[in-house]
């Protein structure tokens, strides 16, 4: 079994490389050692850095939106993230790997479609080259025709409350709140149209109407597999949302500058790779899709 799960989770890694080189995305690889947060909290693992204090990057995120203004219009990068949260779930781990993608001249519904068609890619690569491995697995993999259905956060507010989930407006959804909109969705589908109030400072609001931003999540069922969104372009706008959300500007400053001289419109989204291997085996436990798990408890081997 476990060579099974390694075998498919190697040919999704093949099969997203050659999705974005076949659709002129170039591979970056950004630190993952930083001096400050990417979206602020304390989910951070702080290290010593000669005489300075550093973190653990929690995402490529600010990196791969400074290449925007680059002139390398399609960015990706496969590599590890780390998250401090102290969690124990079978879906949660410390260190995990995440596939990040970045274009500029999109919006969120340009890169939904890309994420929509890559996914569809990888499930037909894995049914063809992995058929002995899903069966050693006992797992059937169905492939979507065309596009994930899409609901918005105020459509799946309303499914969770007609299931007896107590959700306000403004909530991210809770562990039972993912539960009921997945057993009235099933299979792949996006969840957009998100509160700004809940989103980082980098997701771009819906011009007139504030209150919404252009964030999306992909989820699978119950599972979230990605988030993604048309980002702030606008230097001022994104100054104003580092503020409103308790950070300081001075903390960003690099980032900060490459906004200065004018940046392009561009979106992206980041998946895990880990939660995606649970989809492609049928694996209930993430620490079965990954050869050395981290989680709180475990640091050897």
């Amino acid at each position: 079994n476990v060579s099974a799960i390694f075998k498919i989770k190697g040919q999704m890694f093949h099969t997203i490389r050659d999705f974005f080189y076949d659709n002129g995305f170039y591979e970056i690889n950004t630190p993952k050692l930083v001096a400050s947060a990417t979206e602020g909290g304390t989910e951070l693992f702080p290290i010593t850095y000669f005489e300075k204090e550093a973190f653990l990057g929690q995402s490529p995120q600010l990196y791969k939106q400074m290449m925007m203004a680059s002139g390398m219009d399609k960015v990706f990068e496969i590599g590890q993230i780390f998250r401090a949260e102290e969690h124990d779930t079978l879906r949660h781990l410390n260190e995990a790997v995440s596939i990040d993608a970045e274009a500029s001249f999109a919006d969120d519904e340009d890169v939904m479609k890309i994420l929509n068609d890559m996914i569809i890619q990888v499930l037909k690569d894995v049914n063809e080259n992995c058929a002995d491995e899903l069966d050693i697995l006992g797992h059937e993999l169905e492939v979507p025709s065309g596009d994930f259905p899409v609901v918005t956060y105020d459509e799946a507010l309303d499914i969770v409350n007609s299931k007896d989930v107590e959700m306000e407006w403004g909530e991210d959804l809770s562990r039972e709140a993912e539960k009921a909109l997945g057993d009235t969705m099933g299979g792949f589908y996006f969840l957009t149209r998100w509160p700004s109030e809940i989103k980082p400072f980098y997701v771009m609001p819906v011009d007139g109407d504030e209150k919404y931003s252009h964030a999306f999540d992909l989820m699978y069922n119950n599972l979230e597999l990605s988030s993604g969104a048309t980002r702030v372009h606008q230097y001022d706008l994104l100054v104003k949302q580092i503020e409103e959300r308790g950070l300081n500007p001075a903390g960003f400053g690099s980032y900060l500058k490459a906004f200065e001289y004018g940046m392009p419109p561009h979106a992206g989204w980041g998946v895990g790779a880990d939660r995606l291997t649970m989809v492609l085996t049928g694996s209930e436990n993430i620490r079965e899709c990954v050869l050395f798990p981290r989680d709180r408890h475990r640091l050897t081997p």
